[in-house]
Protein backbone atom coordinates (compact mmCIF):
# COMPACT_ATOMS: atom_id res chain seq x y z
CA UNK A 1 0.00 0.00 0.00
CA UNK A 2 1.09 3.35 -0.54
CA UNK A 3 1.08 6.59 0.93
CA UNK A 4 -1.60 8.21 1.83
CA UNK A 5 -2.83 11.12 -0.12
CA UNK A 6 -3.85 14.76 2.27
CA UNK A 7 -7.08 16.39 1.29
CA UNK A 8 -6.54 19.50 -0.89
CA UNK A 9 -6.35 21.18 -3.87
CA UNK A 10 -3.44 21.01 -5.36
CA UNK A 11 -1.50 24.47 -7.41
CA UNK A 12 -2.41 25.04 -10.43
CA UNK A 13 1.24 25.57 -11.50
CA UNK A 14 4.05 23.11 -10.58
CA UNK A 15 5.98 22.67 -14.21
CA UNK A 16 9.44 21.41 -14.96
CA UNK A 17 9.77 19.07 -11.36
CA UNK A 18 9.46 15.10 -11.34
CA UNK A 19 9.54 13.70 -7.69
CA UNK A 20 10.53 10.43 -6.74
CA UNK A 21 9.80 8.84 -3.10
CA UNK A 22 10.08 5.45 -1.69
CA UNK A 23 7.21 3.82 0.82
CA UNK A 24 6.56 0.15 2.31
CA UNK A 25 4.85 -0.14 -1.23
CA UNK A 26 7.99 0.28 -3.34
CA UNK A 27 9.32 3.37 -5.33
CA UNK A 28 7.50 5.70 -7.45
CA UNK A 29 8.20 8.88 -9.09
CA UNK A 30 5.71 11.38 -10.82
CA UNK A 31 4.98 14.82 -12.14
CA UNK A 32 5.65 17.09 -9.01
CA UNK A 33 1.95 18.01 -9.74
CA UNK A 34 0.57 14.95 -9.17
CA UNK A 35 2.17 13.90 -6.09
CA UNK A 36 1.85 17.37 -3.88
CA UNK A 37 -0.84 16.14 -1.70
CA UNK A 38 1.43 12.78 -0.57
CA UNK A 39 2.45 12.18 2.75
CA UNK A 40 6.42 12.52 1.93
CA UNK A 41 6.59 12.52 6.00
CA UNK A 42 5.11 8.77 6.09
CA UNK A 43 7.72 7.22 3.90
CA UNK A 44 11.28 6.33 3.59
CA UNK A 45 14.59 7.98 3.44
CA UNK A 46 15.26 7.49 -0.65
CA UNK A 47 18.83 6.85 -0.13
CA UNK A 48 21.18 5.14 2.39
CA UNK A 49 23.32 7.44 5.56
CA UNK A 50 27.15 4.99 4.92
CA UNK A 51 29.43 5.06 7.74
CA UNK A 52 32.87 4.13 6.69
CA UNK A 53 36.33 4.58 8.44
CA UNK A 54 38.30 8.39 7.73
CA UNK A 55 34.66 9.79 6.79
CA UNK A 56 34.28 13.75 7.53
CA UNK A 57 30.56 13.45 8.71
CA UNK A 58 29.07 11.47 11.59
CA UNK A 59 25.74 9.55 10.49
CA UNK A 60 23.47 8.47 12.70
CA UNK A 61 19.45 7.83 13.67
CA UNK A 62 17.86 10.38 16.16
CA UNK A 63 14.85 9.02 18.13
CA UNK A 64 12.25 11.18 17.62
CA UNK A 65 9.08 12.56 20.10
CA UNK A 66 7.41 13.40 17.32
CA UNK A 67 6.86 10.30 14.94
CA UNK A 68 7.88 7.90 17.91
CA UNK A 69 10.37 6.48 15.48
CA UNK A 70 13.99 7.09 13.99
CA UNK A 71 14.86 9.70 11.62
CA UNK A 72 18.31 9.52 10.10
CA UNK A 73 21.29 12.33 9.65
CA UNK A 74 24.34 12.37 8.36
CA UNK A 75 25.95 15.20 10.12
CA UNK A 76 25.89 16.22 13.67
CA UNK A 77 24.47 19.71 11.77
CA UNK A 78 21.76 17.75 10.88
CA UNK A 79 21.16 15.96 14.11
CA UNK A 80 20.89 19.35 15.72
CA UNK A 81 17.96 20.86 13.23
CA UNK A 82 16.38 17.08 13.03
CA UNK A 83 16.35 17.81 16.94
CA UNK A 84 15.00 21.49 16.50
CA UNK A 85 12.17 20.35 14.16
CA UNK A 86 11.26 17.28 17.08
CA UNK A 87 11.02 20.44 19.27
CA UNK A 88 8.60 22.32 17.60
CA UNK A 89 5.43 21.46 18.73
CA UNK A 90 3.33 22.32 15.26
CA UNK A 91 5.44 19.53 13.75
CA UNK A 92 3.55 16.53 13.61
CA UNK A 93 5.38 14.36 10.67
CA UNK A 94 8.92 14.43 9.96
CA UNK A 95 11.14 12.16 7.75
CA UNK A 96 14.57 12.50 6.03
CA UNK A 97 15.62 12.31 2.99
CA UNK A 98 11.78 12.18 1.85
CA UNK A 99 12.27 12.23 -1.95
CA UNK A 100 14.27 13.10 -4.86
CA UNK A 101 13.59 15.96 -6.79
CA UNK A 102 14.29 16.05 -10.82
CA UNK A 103 14.59 19.05 -13.21
CA UNK A 104 16.45 19.93 -16.38
CA UNK A 105 18.81 22.98 -15.63
CA UNK A 106 18.95 26.09 -18.26
CA UNK A 107 21.60 23.91 -20.71
CA UNK A 108 18.69 20.90 -21.04
CA UNK A 109 20.95 18.84 -18.23
CA UNK A 110 19.16 16.67 -15.90
CA UNK A 111 19.44 17.13 -12.12
CA UNK A 112 18.73 15.72 -8.90
CA UNK A 113 18.35 16.42 -5.51
CA UNK A 114 17.39 14.89 -2.35
CA UNK A 115 16.39 17.25 0.36
CA UNK A 116 17.71 17.12 4.00
CA UNK A 117 13.87 16.80 5.84
CA UNK A 118 10.09 16.98 5.17
CA UNK A 119 8.11 18.30 7.98
CA UNK A 120 4.50 18.38 8.15
CA UNK A 121 2.98 21.20 10.35
CA UNK A 122 -0.29 20.80 12.32
CA UNK A 123 -2.00 23.13 10.30
CA UNK A 124 -1.16 20.82 6.89
CA UNK A 125 1.20 23.30 5.70
CA UNK A 126 4.44 21.15 4.30
CA UNK A 127 8.18 22.47 5.13
CA UNK A 128 11.61 21.04 2.76
CA UNK A 129 14.82 21.66 4.54
CA UNK A 130 18.63 21.15 3.39
CA UNK A 131 21.09 21.90 6.08
CA UNK A 132 24.61 23.25 4.82
CA UNK A 133 27.29 25.08 7.06
CA UNK A 134 26.89 28.86 5.25
CA UNK A 135 30.36 28.84 4.26
CA UNK A 136 30.44 25.40 2.20
CA UNK A 137 27.36 26.61 0.85
CA UNK A 138 29.30 26.74 -3.32
CA UNK A 139 27.89 28.00 -7.32
CA UNK A 140 26.56 24.49 -7.85
CA UNK A 141 24.84 23.86 -4.33
CA UNK A 142 23.33 27.29 -4.84
CA UNK A 143 21.91 26.55 -8.13
CA UNK A 144 20.55 23.35 -6.59
CA UNK A 145 18.84 25.25 -3.46
CA UNK A 146 17.10 27.79 -5.31
CA UNK A 147 15.43 25.47 -8.31
CA UNK A 148 14.24 23.23 -5.20
CA UNK A 149 13.00 26.33 -3.61
CA UNK A 150 11.44 27.23 -6.72
CA UNK A 151 9.78 23.63 -6.74
CA UNK A 152 8.76 24.03 -3.38
CA UNK A 153 7.04 27.34 -3.74
CA UNK A 154 5.04 26.09 -6.41
CA UNK A 155 4.13 23.05 -4.58
CA UNK A 156 2.89 25.16 -2.07
CA UNK A 157 5.77 24.17 0.92
CA UNK A 158 7.63 25.87 2.83
CA UNK A 159 11.88 25.82 2.24
CA UNK A 160 14.80 26.65 4.18
CA UNK A 161 18.34 26.02 3.89
CA UNK A 162 19.94 26.20 7.15
CA UNK A 163 23.07 26.44 8.42
CA UNK A 164 24.72 26.52 12.45
CA UNK A 165 22.14 27.23 15.46
CA UNK A 166 23.16 29.66 18.25
CA UNK A 167 25.21 27.71 20.68
CA UNK A 168 23.56 28.89 23.72
CA UNK A 169 20.01 28.08 22.19
CA UNK A 170 21.19 24.34 21.00
CA UNK A 171 22.66 23.53 24.33
CA UNK A 172 19.61 24.57 26.12
CA UNK A 173 17.64 21.81 23.22
CA UNK A 174 19.74 19.20 23.82
CA UNK A 175 19.66 19.59 27.66
CA UNK A 176 15.55 19.26 26.96
CA UNK A 177 16.24 16.37 24.55
CA UNK A 178 16.97 13.86 27.23
CA UNK A 179 13.53 14.53 28.56
CA UNK A 180 11.66 14.29 25.01
CA UNK A 181 10.42 10.42 25.73
CA UNK A 182 7.06 10.35 27.14
CA UNK A 183 8.17 7.95 30.51
CA UNK A 184 9.11 11.56 31.87
CA UNK A 185 5.52 12.28 31.91
CA UNK A 186 3.26 11.53 34.72
CA UNK A 187 -0.26 11.20 35.69
CA UNK A 188 -2.33 14.41 34.70
CA UNK A 189 -2.88 15.37 37.90
CA UNK A 190 0.68 16.02 38.54
CA UNK A 191 1.15 17.92 35.24
CA UNK A 192 -2.09 20.20 36.28
CA UNK A 193 -0.50 21.24 39.68
CA UNK A 194 3.04 22.03 37.92
CA UNK A 195 1.32 24.12 35.26
CA UNK A 196 -0.32 25.98 38.06
CA UNK A 197 2.60 26.74 39.95
CA UNK A 198 4.17 28.27 36.85
CA UNK A 199 0.92 30.17 35.69
CA UNK A 200 3.14 33.53 36.23
CA UNK A 201 6.86 33.63 35.55
CA UNK A 202 8.78 31.72 38.52
CA UNK A 203 12.39 30.65 39.01
CA UNK A 204 12.91 26.95 37.52
CA UNK A 205 14.12 25.13 40.59
CA UNK A 206 12.50 27.30 43.50
CA UNK A 207 9.33 27.00 41.96
CA UNK A 208 9.54 23.28 41.23
CA UNK A 209 10.83 22.73 44.76
CA UNK A 210 7.20 22.94 45.68
CA UNK A 211 5.82 20.20 44.26
CA UNK A 212 8.48 18.24 45.87
CA UNK A 213 12.48 16.81 45.85
CA UNK A 214 13.57 18.47 42.69
CA UNK A 215 15.43 15.49 41.67
CA UNK A 216 12.07 13.77 40.87
CA UNK A 217 9.98 16.58 39.87
CA UNK A 218 12.53 18.65 37.60
CA UNK A 219 12.68 15.75 35.03
CA UNK A 220 8.66 16.56 34.56
CA UNK A 221 9.39 20.45 34.18
CA UNK A 222 11.94 19.49 31.26
CA UNK A 223 9.51 17.52 29.56
CA UNK A 224 6.93 20.09 29.67
CA UNK A 225 9.59 22.80 28.57
CA UNK A 226 10.14 20.29 25.43
CA UNK A 227 6.75 19.54 24.85
CA UNK A 228 6.25 23.50 24.95
CA UNK A 229 3.75 23.59 27.50
CA UNK A 230 5.90 25.07 29.64
CA UNK A 231 8.07 27.94 28.04
CA UNK A 232 11.63 29.81 29.23
CA UNK A 233 13.99 32.30 27.47
CA UNK A 234 16.24 29.75 25.39
CA UNK A 235 18.98 32.34 24.51
CA UNK A 236 20.44 32.21 27.80
CA UNK A 237 22.00 29.19 29.60
CA UNK A 238 19.50 27.04 31.46
CA UNK A 239 19.98 27.54 35.45
CA UNK A 240 18.55 27.34 38.67
CA UNK A 241 16.80 30.81 38.49
CA UNK A 242 15.95 31.01 34.75
CA UNK A 243 11.75 32.01 34.59
CA UNK A 244 9.65 29.66 33.52
CA UNK A 245 5.95 29.88 32.87
CA UNK A 246 3.00 27.94 31.55
CA UNK A 247 2.34 28.11 27.59
CA UNK A 248 -1.31 29.64 27.11
CA UNK A 249 -3.15 27.28 24.48
CA UNK A 250 -0.44 24.02 24.61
Amino acid sequence: MGLRELEGSAPSQVDGFEVGWRDAAGEHRRLLSEAVSVAFEEGRPVRGFPSYRGQRHFPGLYWSATTGGHVGFESWLERDHVMLLDFTPEVTGLQSQPFWLFWEDGRGKRVSHAPDYFARFEDGRGLVVDCRPLDRIDARSVAKFEATRAACVSAGWGYRVVGAVDAVRMGNVRWLAGYRHPRHGVAGGVVERLLALFSVPSPLVGQASLMGDPIAVLPVVFHLLWQGRLGADLSRPLTDTTLVSRVEGR
